[in-house]
Parts: structure tokens; sequence; C-alpha cells
């Protein structure tokens, strides 16, 4: 079973920036595409972002678009979630998810992360 680890949460001011990054456990996981989801308090989790993982093939989320970019290191195993001109409605716990394979963009995952928090102070 592989396992997600997010890290590089955190408190920032709104309009700073901050990256967040999500490295998988094993490094033979066939990966179709990798992810970013939040969930602020009260609120069902909603899709941010995600990167085809063979072709850096990217997708946002309206809300995101031109201020956050997704993008991955596959020497790194790592995807990041840099996250710029941030407001206070940013505000969320942040997932990492990974999916085998699938269509494009994905419309499910099957691997999560434990999630980082993210708080935009105003």
């Amino acid at each position: 079973q592989v396992q997600l680890v997010e890290s590089g949460g955190g408190l920032v001011q709104a309009g700073g920036s901050l990256r967040v990054s999500c490295a998988a456990s094993d490094r033979t996981f066939n990966r179709y595409a990798m992810g970013w989801f939040r969930q602020a308090p009260g609120k069902e989790r909603e899709f941010v972002a995600t990167v085809r993982w063979s072709s850096g093939v990217t997708y946002y989320a309206d809300s995101v678009k031109g201020r956050f970019t997704i993008s991955r290191d596959t020497a790194k195993n790592t995807v990041y979630l840099q996250m710029n001109s941030l407001k206070p409605e940013d505000t969320a716990v942040y997932y990492c998810a990974a999916v085998p394979y699938g269509s494009w963009p994905p419309t499910r995952y099957d691997y999560w992360g434990q999630g980082t928090q993210v708080t935009v102070s105003s």
C-alpha cells in the first residue's frame, strides 16, 4: 500500500506564498496522475489541481487558476503545489492524492495523504 506524505503547510498572511509537497513512499508505484484537494472547516472536500505524471500536463479548479501551480519532480518522486496570492478563503487542510490509471482529468483517486494545514490570515 503506497503512502503519500504531505509537508510544507503553515501560517501565512494574505497575499503571501506557500509551497506544499507530497512524496510517495513507493518509487515504483504506478501513478497516472497526482492531485491536490482541500477541505475547509464545515465544507466538503474540493478539488484544487492535478498533474499527469508522465507528461506534466496540469488541470486546475477555477478558484485557484492563475494563483496556484502544481508540478512534479519524477526524480524525487514528489508533487508540489505552489500557492501565491493567498487569500483567507484558501485556509484549509490540503490533501495529496494519486490514481494509478484513468481518464483525464481524473474523476477518482485511490490513494490519499493525511493532509497538511494551510492557514491564511487576513
